[in-house]
């Protein structure tokens, strides 16, 4: 099993909507080494959900992966915003994964994750990360379910 930490807007789908529609395609992502990481989730991998852009961000849940990548739908359908002309149906550019909710974790605003020791080296607190999809360790994982947990 491997372990990832997903970005999402709340105001645009936070932890709250994914456990009311209990499993959901993960749209929209158009960054390519974001994508890869997607193809490397197999069902049954965990995720935290990470709330960004938000005031303040921070992580709110578990989650884990339904159904592995395929191609995202949203690319070939002009009416989204995530539509990319240059995907060719035969050869698509972009993916999703489906995720479901697993458990709600004591929200951890991200100035609560930099104080934590377990994630000095995560992904997610390096000088100009954006990458709205990143692995975990082991260890980064755990310890973010153990604070949220409390």
């Amino acid at each position: 099993m491997a372990y990832w930490l997903m970005k999402s807007e709340p105001d645009v789908f936070g932890y709250d909507d994914l456990v009311r529609v209990k499993r959901e395609g993960w749209d929209g992502i158009r960054n390519y080494q974001a994508r890869n990481f997607l193809r490397e989730m197999r069902k049954g991998d965990q995720v935290i959900f990470y709330h960004s852009n938000a005031t303040p961000p921070g992580v709110a849940g578990v989650a884990k992966i339904v159904k592995e990548a395929e191609p995202d739908p949203t690319q070939f359908d002009p009416s989204t915003k995530y539509y990319d002309e240059g995907s060719n149906p035969a050869d698509p550019r972009w993916d999703w994964v489906t995720v479901a909710p697993v458990k709600r974790l004591r929200f951890i605003p991200l100035d609560e994750l930099r104080t934590m020791p377990e994630l000095v080296d995560c992904r997610l607190l390096a000088r100009g990360n954006r990458l709205s999809v990143i692995p975990l360790t082991d260890a980064e994982f755990a310890a973010i379910v153990a604070r949220g947990a409390r």
